[in-house]
């Protein structure tokens, strides 16, 4: 696997560091975040997704709050190769 650095929240405690990881291989990112809450992970198995599909959190995923400051890391498809934008 080879993996690129994407981006962190700037600023972050040591203890703290929301983060980005592209999958150079795949295209997949690997993301580190903060896990959200009961109280949410419970509003969107209420809101669901497409009619029939289980609102249930399977073992081997989660749901995660992933900061809005950290959408200016994720590479969009209309770069053209993948890149992510540049700040």
């Amino acid at each position: 696997m080879k993996l690129r650095f994407l981006g962190i929240i700037p600023n972050t405690p040591v203890d703290e560091s929301p983060t980005l990881w592209l999958d150079e291989e795949t295209g997949d990112l690997l993301i580190q975040s903060y896990r959200a809450t009961e109280e949410e992970v419970k509003a969107c198995q209420e809101i669901g997704s497409i009619p029939g599909h289980s609102t249930d959190v399977p073992e081997n995923e989660t749901i995660i709050r992933l900061p809005a400051v950290m959408l200016k890391f994720i590479p969009r498809l209309e770069d053209g190769n993948g890149e992510a934008p540049r700040t």
